[in-house]
């Protein structure tokens, strides 16, 4: 099954994380198939970056993304929502 989850790259105690598309049996941090966006939770507010268009096509294609990824790609919805709103 594939799934869109996060994958962590930050040092000890500074997290950052990578939204990636990999195979539910990788491990958390081993091989991925596309990388669609990042997430820093340290900023304030928790600074996201993610391609909302392959995002949704891989959820099309039929990957589940977990909890904390809906989560984040709601935030990130909303955010540009006000970005085109604002603009």
């Amino acid at each position: 099954m594939v799934k869109i989850r996060l994958k962590r790259i930050g040092a000890k105690k500074n997290p950052f994380y990578r939204i990636v598309v990999a195979d539910g049996r990788y491990p958390r941090n081993g091989k991925c198939i596309e990388e669609i966006g990042t997430y820093d939770p340290l900023k304030n507010p928790p600074l996201i970056n993610v391609n909302l268009e392959k995002a949704y096509a891989w959820v099309k294609n039929g990957a589940q993304p977990t909890d904390t990824v809906k989560s984040i790609l709601k935030r990130a919805e909303t955010a540009n929502k006000k970005e085109s709103v604002t603009a």
